[in-house]
């Protein structure tokens, strides 16, 4: 089940943006301390409750279930080479992911709702499923008829900050995979780590 409850609440309890609005990052400014009536009184954690709260953020950040968090670290371990960053590899790769990153969406979660109605066509044919892994080679192109929507309109506008991995052109409102993820290009903010040894355990 993907976290339904009060957006704000997690981002405190967390301590980071989960979800890439403005709002949250305010809220975070000006209220430092964790939610409840205690608030940051009782902020130690034992080692499992920091391996716990990291996965966790990864989930909410990346909008995972249980499910899927647990089949792509089976999936990380299956690979060769460092398990934490095949893991973010992973979560990097998302279809919903990718359209976020190459700037077609302002949040994550916007970009997920983009994919799951149907925007954008993989390798020529429409897909809507945000989870879909992408591989080099894959090209990704934006409906034509959803280009004169609101949403895409200034595209064309915009600096491209895409990473290095993806080939994005604003004007033809396409990407192209050219490589999968490298460290550098992996989500800054969660320590894959934590979240090994959690599945570890």
């Amino acid at each position: 089940m993907r976290y339904t409850g009060p957006k704000a609440k997690l981002c405190r309890r967390l301590g980071v943006n989960l979800f890439g609005t403005e709002k949250y990052t305010k809220i975070l400014r000006n209220r430092q301390s964790k939610p409840g009536v205690h608030g940051a009184k009782f902020s130690k954690k034992s080692e499992y409750g920091r391996q716990l709260e990291e996965k966790q953020k990864a989930r909410y950040i990346f909008g995972t279930s249980e499910k899927q968090t647990q089949r792509y670290m089976k999936r990380a371990i299956a690979q060769a080479g460092d398990t934490g960053q095949n893991f973010l590899c992973l979560f990097e790769r998302r279809l919903d992911n990718v359209v976020y990153v190459s700037q077609f969406a302002v949040t994550r979660p916007q970009a997920r709702q983009m994919v799951s109605h149907g925007h954008f066509k993989l390798n020529g044919r429409r897909v809507d499923i945000p989870s879909i892994l992408v591989r080099p080679g894959d090209k990704i192109e934006l409906i034509p008829k959803f280009a004169k929507s609101p949403l895409y309109g200034d595209l064309a506008k915009l600096k491209d900050y895409s990473p290095k991995w993806l080939n994005v052109d604003l004007k033809k409102l396409s990407i192209e995979v050219l490589a999968l993820p490298e460290k550098d290009d992996l989500e800054k903010s969660i320590d894959s780590q934590l979240i090994v040894e959690f599945y570890s355990r």
